[in-house]
């Protein structure tokens, strides 16, 4: 793996995980949805030129190898793959951030941060009612998992915060969110595709928006620098930096560089807005964060054998 890439991935998952702060800084003036409609049609925009910067690229690489000029399907999908799976991201995008953005309300950045980080063990497990074979290091990294999240979210009374619970939630979600990516990113481009759904959740997040909060533009002014930074660096920069940064890297490897926001949240909770893990929810997150590397050894070490096979 090129130091390059691995640089593109790590600083995505440190612009991910300081997100959290600026999304809990965000809440100091506006509603959940308000923030989440704003930062994404904010992401969308941040995106548009950066399509057409790549777009310039791949044409001038079409005209050095001697291609047509017109994109074939093949290689960008067709535009029914790329609207249904931009419209069904966005979708899930949604359901997921309005989750993270109300529960991140009522807990810390660090657990947020750790909580949201399970999708990298649930997406495994959702393998086994799509009838994928799942090896006894993912089942072990489910019980570490489980563990990691009684230490961090189950207090003395044994009671559950309400903030814990819909980040949880939210990494359900996130986890339908990925593996609706698997299915359409082979067929569609994926910064295209990352650019509807940014719009469609934008959308999506009028309705709660003006129903249940009061938007002002005074408000939304206050939060713009928490705002730009969810939406241009977390959602527009973030994502691009991962689709240049695994090209021709194993995936699991480059999860596992991704999977470091959830570090990152927390040392960013803890510089920035003072917050402070006990021992007790800092073992937890040792044991979640052990969970999420060995949830992906299986695949890492099947990965290898098969390169040394071929070789």
């Amino acid at each position: 793996m090129r130091p390059k890439n691995a640089g593109m991935l790590m600083l995505a998952a440190f612009i991910w995980g300081t997100a959290f702060v600026a999304q809990s800084l965000g809440m100091d003036y506006l509603g959940p949805f308000t923030f989440n409609g704003v930062r994404n049609f904010i992401g969308a925009l941040a995106l548009l030129p950066c399509i057409w910067f790549l777009n310039r690229l791949n044409e001038k690489e079409r005209k050095r190898n001697g291609q047509i000029s017109e994109t074939s399907k093949t290689e960008n999908g067709s535009k029914k793959d790329l609207i249904l799976g931009g419209i069904t991201c966005g979708v899930v995008l949604f359901t997921a951030s309005s989750l993270q953005q109300v529960g991140i309300q009522y807990t810390s950045v660090g657990k947020a941060g750790f909580i949201t980080a399970c999708y990298i063990v649930i997406v495994p497990v959702c393998g086994v009612f799509l009838h994928k074979k799942i090896g006894w290091k993912v089942w072990l990294a489910v019980c570490l998992s489980l563990m990691g999240l009684y230490f961090l979210c189950i207090t003395e009374k044994l009671t559950i915060g309400k903030g814990d619970i819909l980040m949880f939630l939210c990494a359900l979600v996130f986890s339908l969110h990925i593996i609706v990516i698997d299915y359409f990113s082979p067929k569609v481009d994926g910064v295209k595709m990352s650019c509807i759904q940014f719009f469609v959740c934008g959308v999506l997040s009028i309705v709660p928006m003006f129903a249940l909060e009061k938007p002002e533009a005074s408000a939304i002014l206050k939060s713009m620098g928490p705002i730009l930074y969810a939406g241009v660096l977390s959602s527009g920069v973030a994502y691009t930096l991962q689709i240049v940064g695994q090209k021709n890297v194993n995936p699991a490897i480059a999860s596992l560089i991704l999977s470091l926001e959830s570090c990152f949240s927390v040392l960013a909770g803890w510089v920035i807005l003072k917050q402070q893990l006990s021992s007790r929810e800092a073992l937890g997150c040792v044991l979640m964060f052990a969970a999420i590397i060995l949830a992906q050894l299986p695949e890492r070490v099947k990965s290898d054998m098969k390169m040394v096979k071929e070789r």
